[in-house]
């Protein structure tokens, strides 16, 4: 299978990518079969470690094809890093902001051109104590359901324990073993063509999240939490 074509700042991207995934991890990679060979797909991770998206990237470029983030707009400001964000076709997200309903456009648009989207919908690192999904936003689901195209969820774990963002704590050595698991897409079909409001868009953001969470339990090998964790009144659009 040919690869996808990303152009020059993706592979500059990349040679910075795998050397940090080296060095931050083992990666035990599975269900990549289900990422599609071509076309668009929404993959829909957990977020527990400022490390995650480097191993994301690594999940997509390693099953050839190129991974396009939905990611916070100020990463566009730093120097080189930005320049690389803007070059490789990442999606800028503009949260609480008139701006907001662009970015869902845009990972919207570019989920009809044919191209693997990655969005971590908690919106940041998990506050739950444990490591589990927090509650998220429902961009996920506005997302999903106008787009048909499958909606893949995945899981990292061990990331946290490399690099702790909340406990301050970076531990590279010895080298910890990180496991990245896709699963089969979610069945939004029972969905499609309902009008689109408030309760809809939660429903269909709690059902795929459940879904990344059962997957991490599966990870794991301990049952999951029956709720999912909230801090403070989390908003809902976004």
């Amino acid at each position: 299978m040919a690869r996808e074509k990303g152009g020059f700042w993706v592979g500059l991207a990349a040679t910075v990518f795998y050397p940090l995934g080296w060095l931050t991890g083992r990666q035990r990679y599975e269900g990549r079969e289900h990422l599609p060979a071509s076309g668009g797909a929404l993959l829909v991770g957990n977020h527990i470690s400022h490390l995650d998206p480097i191993h994301t990237a690594l999940f997509v470029h390693t099953a050839r094809r190129v991974p396009r983030f939905m990611a916070k707009n100020g990463l566009w400001d730093v120097p080189v890093l930005g320049s690389i964000l803007r070059g490789s076709g990442q999606i800028p997200v503009f949260r609480d902001t008139a701006d907001a309903q662009q970015s869902l456009a845009a990972g919207t648009q570019a989920l009809a051109d044919g191209k693997i989207v990655i969005i971590y919908p908690e919106g940041t690192i998990t506050r739950d104590p444990a490591g589990w999904p927090m509650r998220s936003r429902t961009g996920v689901a506005r997302m999903a359901l106008a787009s048909d195209v499958p909606i893949v969820p995945m899981v990292h774990w061990g990331t946290r324990e490399v690099y702790d963002h909340y406990g301050k704590r970076f531990r590279p050595l010895p080298r910890t073993e990180l496991v990245l698991r896709a699963g089969e897409p979610v069945d939004l079909s029972a969905y499609r063509g309902r009008p689109v409001d408030a309760g809809v868009l939660r429903e269909v953001t709690d059902i795929i999240m459940g879904r990344v969470r059962d997957l991490l339990a599966e990870v794991r090998g301990e049952p999951a939490p029956a709720e999912f964790y909230r801090r403070g009144q989390e908003p809902e659009a976004g």
